[in-house]
């Protein structure tokens, strides 16, 4: 699928920065038009939407919405269908991350995380699925939810259950729908400030590609997984984190 001569929209959640942003520009850039969604930082999501209208005029929306409410998501879906009267494509990268040594595990944390890393995305392709052309999805997820680490049960359980659930809703919504997933590796850490020089350095070298990723290398995966060229593929998971997940 590509963007169509009227302009197809596509849904980003947790897009007003980071790796959303990547992905919100990438997609603009090559014709989508675009719905940013945010939950609390609105002023980033208003001067992005800014920023890409400027090139396009009426290209970019946002909507904001609190994904730890119930119907939140939905709403958000609905909501971004109406910009336009349509709604083509979804990107649940929206998420949360926090480490979580079990004896510090509380029920919030455990209901934070699972909002928002499954919860949500699952309410939001349940929304998404009965959208005037609605026909792909790309679930961000982590290509460690596999591979897990200590210290993050409840988010690499939540990752996990999106991993699985983009598999399981790739079967159930075929063939109207595709529902594929990228699995970021070490991406959000290449511009995180509060990581110094040495600990870069020491996590870099645990990649077999040598380097962090950036957001650019996630939006490039999601603007394939959207495009004409992947639409015979459906409940893939495409890891792009330079090889982390082999070590």
């Amino acid at each position: 699928m590509e963007p169509s001569s009227t302009g197809s929209v596509v849904l980003i959640t947790g897009g007003a920065r980071r790796i959303g942003a990547h992905i919100a520009r990438t997609l603009h850039q090559v014709g989508w038009r675009v719905v940013v969604h945010c939950r609390s930082s609105r002023n980033d999501a208003d001067q992005l939407v800014a920023e890409l209208n400027a090139g396009r005029p009426d290209s970019a929306r946002v909507v904001q919405a609190d994904f730890s409410q119930s119907g939140a998501a939905a709403h958000a879906v609905a909501e971004a269908a109406q910009q336009w009267g349509r709604l083509d494509a979804l990107v649940n990268n929206a998420s949360s991350y926090v480490k979580t040594p079990l004896p510090e595990v509380d029920a919030a944390t455990v209901d934070d995380l699972l909002a928002s890393n499954l919860k949500a995305p699952l309410e939001a392709i349940q929304a998404f699925a009965g959208q005037p052309g609605a026909a792909a999805v790309v679930n961000i997820i982590d290509t460690l939810a596999r591979h897990v680490r200590a210290g993050y049960a409840p988010y690499f359980a939540a990752k996990s259950g999106l991993w699985t659930l983009t598999e399981a809703l790739a079967l159930e919504l075929a063939p109207a729908v595709r529902v594929n997933g990228v699995a970021p590796g070490h991406i959000l850490w290449a511009t995180n400030s509060a990581l110094g020089e040495a600990e870069r350095k020491a996590e870099a070298a645990r990649i077999p590609l040598g380097r962090l990723g950036q957001g650019e290398d996630i939006a490039r995966a999601v603007r394939f997984l959207l495009s004409a060229d992947a639409d015979y593929i459906t409940g893939a998971v495409l890891p792009v984190d330079g090889g982390l997940r082999l070590g």
